[in-house]
């Protein structure tokens, strides 16, 4: 067989940055509002965490990618830009 035929084409790397920029900036949003509409941290302008609240926001994104990547295929954001790598 052609060694040629196996070869799968990776991602751009401007499509991986992409998707890790939007990600970032989508779990940061969603589980940010979510931990101050539960803990009284939303403003006028968003929201404001600190202390417990904002370490388990943070640990809301790690948890995020973390999952994502290693039992679900990829991040929301890595599969509509389809910057999935294969050789891992």
């Amino acid at each position: 067989m052609n060694d040629a035929a196996n070869i799968t084409r990776q991602p751009s790397t401007w499509r991986i940055v992409l998707a890790a920029i939007l990600d970032f900036f989508t779990i940061f949003w969603a589980a940010g509002f979510l931990v101050a509409s539960i803990f009284g941290g939303r403003t006028d302008g968003g929201f404001a965490l600190d202390g417990w609240p904002a370490l388990l926001c943070f640990a809301l994104i790690v948890a995020y990618f973390v999952v994502f990547n290693k039992f679900l295929g990829g991040t929301i954001w890595k599969r509509i830009l389809k910057a999935k790598r294969t050789d891992r």
